[in-house]
């Protein structure tokens, strides 16, 4: 399904000169990054604030999410320099909020968790808030609590989706896993702030994705990013509908009376844009 981006959705390119630098540091230190992998429209804005979220773990996926534009494929070594590679990354940027994330790695006995906890504990030792965007480590709560250990600021999973459409968007994952993860980070450190996002115009209802911000509530989740999903190619699953900027100010209004603590939704949001925006909220 061919559709016309709207107006509200066409970014303006400027400032793509000051990305250089951030993509010489990245390659000098063999690092990855969420904003070029999944080919983000936010991404000369981030770099050229010196914002980046971290991918570790490689660059391919051991998934087959039909929305994502990470590689898929045969997985690479973990580089054991990556924890303080990562570290060097932040300090050379000057980073007061750092965003880690990952491929989901299957193939790992701990889905990464343990590398997680390096990155982390590197991070931990500098002023850095740190906030990690994990996958779901199959459900495993061991794996989950050996990231919660090394205490990060932000635990972030995102749900992506509603329930209906997960058998075609995530279709290795489980939303009921994904919830379970959000209430067993609360279990493991009542302290720790839970975070979740969610994509809409993949032919979602309005009321489905009312019930997914209720579900995410009931695990106590405490920040919330809602954003236009946007097709990577024509091999991935289609945008059914461009939603009107309207209707996220609407999702915002009624996730903040259900008692989220932070909410960003509108059309360009991604889960880790202007991520260090929540840092107020977690003094």
């Amino acid at each position: 399904m061919n559709k016309r981006k709207p107006e509200w959705l066409r970014v303006k390119l400027q400032g793509a000169e000051k990305t250089h630098g951030v993509k010489e540091m990245l390659n000098r230190l063999s690092l990855h990054t969420v904003c070029q992998e999944a080919n983000c429209p936010n991404l000369i804005e981030c770099f050229a604030r010196k914002t980046a979220t971290f991918m570790i773990l490689g660059s391919i996926c051991t998934r087959n999410c039909t929305f994502c534009n990470v590689t898929k494929g045969q997985t690479q070594a973990v580089d054991p320099e990556e924890p303080a590679n990562v570290a060097k990354a932040v300090e050379e940027l000057g980073l007061k909020y750092a965003v880690i994330t990952s491929v989901t790695r299957d193939d790992l006995p701990d889905g990464g968790a343990g590398h997680f906890a390096q990155v982390i504990e590197k991070l931990r030792a500098t002023e850095v808030v740190v906030e990690v965007l994990i996958p779901d480590f199959q459900g495993s709560r061991e794996a989950l609590a050996a990231v919660i250990n090394t205490k990060p600021h932000i635990l972030n999973h995102n749900i992506e989706t509603v329930p209906r459409l997960y058998l075609t968007v995530r279709p290795k994952a489980s939303y009921v896993r994904s919830l379970e993860l959000l209430r067993n980070s609360k279990e493991l450190d009542a302290g720790i702030f839970t975070k979740s996002g969610i994509m809409v115009g993949l032919g979602e209802q309005e009321e489905e994705v009312l019930a997914v911000l209720q579900d995410l509530r009931a695990v106590d989740c405490d920040i919330l990013t809602i954003g236009q999903y946007l097709a990577p190619s024509a091999k991935h699953h289609p945008v059914i509908e461009y939603i009107h900027p309207d209707l996220f100010k609407k999702y915002k209004q009624i996730a903040y009376e259900m008692g989220f603590k932070y909410v960003a939704a509108d059309p360009l949001v991604r889960s880790s844009y202007h991520a260090a925006d929540v840092s107020d909220i977690i003094k």
